[in-house]
């Protein structure tokens, strides 16, 4: 049995981290049995979140734990994919993680209203003395990587200009298919569908979430993987929350 670690439900979302997110749905897409426990991000061998532990063989980072399925199981997430088409899921992928990610930790960390509704409250069991320190300290480090990811470097309405055009970039590669690289899910379904529901989770208001909505191809995409991989979720589609 393979143990996911995250950090498990929030924000109006069955899982806060996109990445978690990302290996979950790809466990459940190569049909593997997993058992899921929370963790902190020092608990991982790489300091960040998700990891899994594979009969005693720890994994860390979403990205090598794909790699790790894909070898160990023999599951192709990209089966009957076309050589050029698996080089451009893979663009997709890092377009992604590079660029929207940061543009959702934008959103929900550097602004002060969502950092004290949303993040600031995995400090609550922290000792009362002690806590807003860590809330400073939390919030200055992610702050810092925003700007480091260049990003933050720009004004607010321009950075989330320059998400938008990636947003553009999926919303014109979805189309009219049911997933990014066809009528089948595959594995940058799984990276598109975390980062995604991360924008458009309503627990959130941002200028990021309200142009996301303007791209209504992307809203209908996330209520269908949500259907798909966490149907037992309450989860209000996106046209309805609208």
């Amino acid at each position: 049995m393979i143990t996911l670690y995250g950090f498990g439900t929030g924000f109006g979302l069955p899982e806060i981290s996109p990445f978690v997110t990302k290996t979950e749905v790809q466990l459940k897409m190569a049909g593997l049995p997993y058992r899921k426990e929370r963790a902190m991000p020092p608990a991982s061998p790489k300091g960040q979140l998700p990891f899994i532990d594979d009969g005693g063989e720890a994994v860390a980072d979403s990205t090598f734990i794909r790699a790790h399925i894909e070898r160990r199981y023999g599951f192709d997430f990209d089966a009957g994919l076309s050589l050029p088409e698996r080089a451009q899921a893979w663009a997709f992928e890092r377009m992604i993680e590079h660029h929207v990610y940061w543009a959702l930790v934008g959103a929900r960390w550097v602004d002060p209203v969502n950092f004290a509704k949303g993040p600031s409250h995995f400090f609550d069991g922290a000792p009362e003395h002690n806590r807003e320190k860590l809330r400073e300290d939390a919030q200055f480090r992610v702050a810092e990587n925003y700007l480091l990811s260049g990003l933050g470097r720009h004004a607010p309405d321009d950075d989330v200009d320059l998400a938008v055009r990636s947003l553009f970039a999926l919303s014109v590669q979805l189309g009219d298919k049911a997933y990014l690289m066809g009528n089948k899910p595959c594995g940058v379904d799984a990276t598109a569908f975390g980062a995604l529901a991360g924008i458009l989770t309503p627990f959130f208001e941002s200028g990021l979430r309200q142009r996301a909505e303007g791209f209504p191809n992307l809203t209908a995409y996330v209520d269908r993987m949500m259907d798909s991989y966490y149907p037992e979720f309450a989860w209000t589609p996106l046209r309805q929350a609208a």
